[in-house]
């Protein structure tokens, strides 16, 4: 029985997300993934840069580095070699993850540091009123692409794949029961492992809500194909998104 309990993990500060949030989802997932571990507050370090996923360490014990826009995964590297027994979590937004902090996510995941990234993948711009971001859809309209987006989006998943992370999954804010398992799997995981969160913004992203989410995901676990071990079987995985939204390790 786990000694641990999640209000030992209750912070200080409250919550300024918006009603609603996905963050709320994935907060809560963080706790139960460190409860259902027997982790402690004090045998945790959660980085963060800037935006609004990563506020997400001020609202929860335990120890915290805000590091600057895009740089969370180069400190969290820094903590993780100068000591070995905390248990570090790079958190961030998909802009602050695949955007600024892009180059770092690969070369993270290709020295496969021992440490937890959680992207909160909103797919917009979300503190700064609406900008498109890496991971928008092609096509969306936005204040900065009123005409939709150009480009397509980044793949996180593939990246990861393809720079030899050997831990890469998806989850979604609206289930924070199977987050948390994932998140506990990628803290016991050896190496560098990826959960990418899935997050509705309520405020600025009107395509991506949660029923658009919850009618087109499922989960990878439950199919008859299921086989993490396969690389071949995950990069096929990863190349979906649209009709059908894979979650799972």
């Amino acid at each position: 029985m786990s000694k641990v309990a999640i209000k030992d993990y209750e912070g200080i500060e409250r919550p300024t997300w918006c009603p609603g949030c996905g963050d709320f989802g994935i907060l809560a997932a963080v706790k139960q993934a460190l409860v259902s571990l027997d982790i402690a507050p004090h045998e945790t370090m959660m980085v963060s840069g800037i935006g609004c996923g990563s506020k997400l360490p001020h609202y929860m014990a335990g120890n915290e580095f805000n590091s600057i826009h895009g740089r969370t995964l180069p400190v969290a590297t820094g903590i993780r070699l100068a000591n070995h027994s905390l248990k570090v979590l790079a958190i961030s937004g998909d802009g602050d993850s695949y955007g600024i902090g892009g180059n770092h996510f690969i070369h993270t995941a290709r020295r496969n540091v021992d440490i937890v990234q959680i992207p909160q993948n909103n797919q917009v711009y979300g503190l700064t009123t609406g900008q498109f971001s890496p991971t928008s859809d092609l096509g969306y309209a936005s204040k900065t692409s009123p005409g939709g987006t150009i480009e397509p989006p980044v793949n996180p998943l593939a990246l990861a794949l393809a720079a030899g992370a050997g831990f890469v999954a998806r989850g979604f804010a609206g289930d924070p029961k199977h987050l948390a398992g994932l998140i506990a799997k990628a803290i016991q995981h050896k190496g560098y492992a990826l959960v990418d969160a899935l997050q509705p913004c309520v405020v600025w992203n009107k395509k991506n809500t949660y029923d658009w989410f919850r009618e087109r995901i499922y989960k990878l676990e439950e199919q008859p194909d299921y086989n993490p071990a396969d690389r071949d079987w995950a990069w096929k995985k990863a190349q979906e998104w649209g009709d059908r939204i894979p979650i799972g390790i």
